[in-house]
């Protein structure tokens, strides 16, 4: 993805139906600067950016909070109107991923990156947008919290994509699961696809994979070369933007989880405990950091070796 042109037209959407002057003059610029930055010859840094999107309409810890779905605790403590407030948010979201692998991942400095982390430095749009992608796998969702990612023409293709993934995700949950098989180190080792393969290892029916093999193939999620499928590209995919499809789904891979444990699966731990209130509230913490990092080890975890469902409850008891 282009960086520079994502930052000018997200600048773009920002500005909504104002003319340039005219949002020149709600941010007090002297001179035509927004016309600078949706050439893209210039652009405001990550903080100021977030300054610009309050200025001209949006609510930007709102904006932050649906992004996270589950505000972080920092938010509420933190200005993101500054260097500090855009490397706390950075480094909440690159979770246990050092900054040696982050550089590997964005091809940017490890000493800028360490600089952007601690609040002596920050970037500019651009590379904000690109560390958001690389710490989170979330940037379309991160922009949506802000502008509709179908007013940049950038993002239209690819947040459809994204959006049939979420569909099929909610209507096709084992498709997922063939996904992640995919990218088992030992799948690119054989020889051609072997039909079957899929759902021996994942403890589903051959019709459910070619199924789903089918429906990711007709969403644009995975090709066929010949010899194996592969998967087009790699994202987060956030069920939570529909809460109601998102809870059935939670349902349905408990009920898998249930049945798995049942049949006498190892790796399903319960503690059952009486707390007070502080401390659930510190223990509900606790769960969104954990989670933070294992998306973290997910996203960055080489050669795929197993395919894992993990599920995290904290459920209050009345």
């Amino acid at each position: 993805m282009n960086y520079a042109q994502l930052a000018a037209e997200f600048l773009r959407a920002l500005r909504g139906k104002r003319t340039q002057r005219a949002a020149c003059r709600k941010l007090s610029a002297r001179s035509n600067v927004v016309h600078q930055w949706e050439r893209g010859n210039s652009f405001p840094s990550a903080s100021k950016a977030l300054w610009v999107a309050s200025k001209l309409g949006v609510d930007v810890p709102a904006a932050l909070a649906e992004f996270y779905r589950v505000p972080p605790p920092w938010l509420g403590a933190t200005d993101p109107f500054t260097p500090e407030g855009i490397g706390v948010l950075l480094d909440d979201l690159r979770g246990g991923t050092s900054i040696v692998e982050l550089a590997r991942y964005s091809g940017k400095s490890r000493f800028a990156i360490a600089r952007w982390l601690s609040g002596t430095s920050e970037p500019r749009l651009p590379d904000f947008l690109l560390m958001i992608e690389r710490c989170s796998l979330r940037l379309l969702d991160f922009i949506e919290a802000f502008v509709d990612p179908r007013s940049l023409p950038s993002a239209v293709e690819p947040w459809r994509k994204l959006q049939v993934a979420r569909r099929l995700a909610y209507d096709e949950p084992w498709s997922q699961a063939v996904l992640r098989a995919l990218e088992l180190q030992i799948y690119t080792t054989l020889p051609v696809h072997e039909p079957g393969w899929i759902a021996e290892q994942i403890g589903i029916d051959e019709s459910t994979e070619a199924r789903c093999l089918k429906l990711l193939q007709d969403s644009g999620q995975i090709s066929f070369d010949g010899a194996h499928y592969r998967q087009e590209s790699v994202t987060a995919l956030d069920t939570r933007q529909d809460p109601d499809a998102a809870r059935k789904l939670r349902a349905w891979w408990l009920r898998q989880a249930a049945a798995r444990v049942d049949a006498g699966k190892r790796g399903m731990m319960y503690n059952l405990f009486g707390v007070s209130s502080a401390d659930l509230a510190r223990l509900r913490d606790l769960q969104r950091a954990y989670l933070t990092e294992l998306r973290s080890i997910v996203a960055r975890s080489e050669p795929v070796e197993h395919v894992v469902l993990g599920a995290d409850l904290l459920l209050e008891l009345r």
